[in-house]
């Protein structure tokens, strides 16, 4: 996923006051997990490192490994289907390694050997669905 950067830092003038931190845009641009660039840079999915880094850092903290659940992206946390799994595909009992295994999923490019770290899965049509076809030849038609 891509998006256009619209954000102008660098002519924002609230900077130069003391505290920087007193509004959203302010609070933005000292994240130190994100990376700051400034207008017109297309800005490529990093597969939210920040929430995946605080995930890590936590499960360091309390001595253990991180956990499927421990964190989601953005996209994966918005998606009402949850079409978008994030997670880690060296673990063989993650979620993400099972659902690799599945005869849906697939990568692009596989055929001349290309591995990216995206993984689809075809979309399921029901074209023979009994239920549908019956109510669709018992309602009349305006």
């Amino acid at each position: 996923m891509r998006r256009f950067n619209w954000f102008n830092y660098p002519s924002y003038k609230k900077f130069t006051e003391v505290n920087p931190a007193q509004d959203d845009l302010g609070r933005m641009v000292l994240n130190p997990d994100v990376t700051v660039r400034t207008r017109g840079v297309m800005e490529k999915c990093t597969f939210c490192v920040q929430r995946i880094q605080s995930a890590k850092l936590t499960a360091k903290i309390e001595s253990r490994k991180v956990e499927d659940t421990d964190f989601a992206t953005a996209c994966s946390d918005a998606c009402p289907t949850n079409a978008i799994i994030v997670g880690d595909w060296n673990n063989e009992t993650s979620i993400v390694r099972k659902s690799t295994k599945e005869n849906r999923a697939y990568q692009a490019l596989e055929e001349v050997g290309i591995k990216p770290n995206m993984w689809y899965k075809v979309k399921v049509r029901n074209e023979e669905n009994k239920e549908l076809a019956a109510l669709q030849h018992t309602t009349s038609h305006h």
